[in-house]
């Protein structure tokens, strides 16, 4: 990931977060719950067809409107156990405590739903606006919730980054939207070949949340 410090510093006034994953520590098992949805053979083979990852709303909005019911229904019970198991991330609140010191603004888009973000709120006291889950369409990797937020704060996307651990979701968003990324890479699950697959290239990788504030200190000047 290149350092931008070469350059003038660009303005960055505000950060958007992915939710799961990111500012939550990840409990939910998404290849479960893409077996039980779509059944073994279907999932290994949307699996193969898919290198960086299988979009499960995507997939599941051409099928009829029961079989979508029980899909959701599905996902519902997966996310609900997420819910029921929701720990914040490491270095989220000292991260959201430096934003506020420097009254930058953070935003939250997620492909989970507003229940979900509402239950995050309430838990953790961290407030995230504007805070949009899935009922927002369409929703990542579409940059729409992206230019949403940047059109809401009066803000350029270009003084924006997002952050996420999706390359496919995230990243992707980000980039569509012609915002800084971000990705937070915690096992190092991403390598030179995602990237180069995807076509798709972080401005940044970081693998905590706690060495997001030394980048954005770096990098950018940070002026609300």
């Amino acid at each position: 990931m290149a350092n931008l410090t070469t350059n003038a510093k660009a303005r960055l006034r505000g950060v958007v977060f992915d939710m799961d994953g990111t500012l939550t520590v990840p409990v939910i098992d998404f290849a479960a719950m893409y077996r039980t949805v779509l059944g073994e053979d279907e999932y290994k083979r949307i699996k193969a067809e898919s290198p960086t990852g299988i979009d499960i709303l995507h997939h599941i909005e051409s099928w009829s409107p029961d079989k979508q019911q029980k899909a959701y229904e599905i996902i519902a019970d997966y996310e609900q156990q997420g819910i029921d198991k929701l720990q914040i991330m490491p270095g989220a609140v000292e991260l959201c405590s430096f934003l506020d010191s420097k009254k930058i603004k953070r935003g939250l888009i997620t492909r989970n739903v507003k229940k979900a973000i509402d239950i995050f709120h309430q838990r953790f006291g961290v407030i995230f606006s504007p805070a949009l889950g899935r009922e927002f369409r369409p929703y990542k990797p579409n940059p729409d919730p992206l230019l949403h937020i940047c059109s809401a704060w009066d803000i350029q996307p270009n003084e924006v980054i997002m952050v996420g651990d999706s390359l496919k979701d995230d990243i992707a968003c980000g980039k569509g939207a012609g915002a800084f990324t971000c990705l937070l890479d915690e096992t190092g699950r991403y390598g030179p070949d995602d990237f180069s697959v995807s076509g798709l290239h972080p401005d940044f990788k970081v693998d905590s949340l706690s060495k997001i504030q030394n980048i954005l200190e770096t990098n950018f000047d940070l002026i609300p």
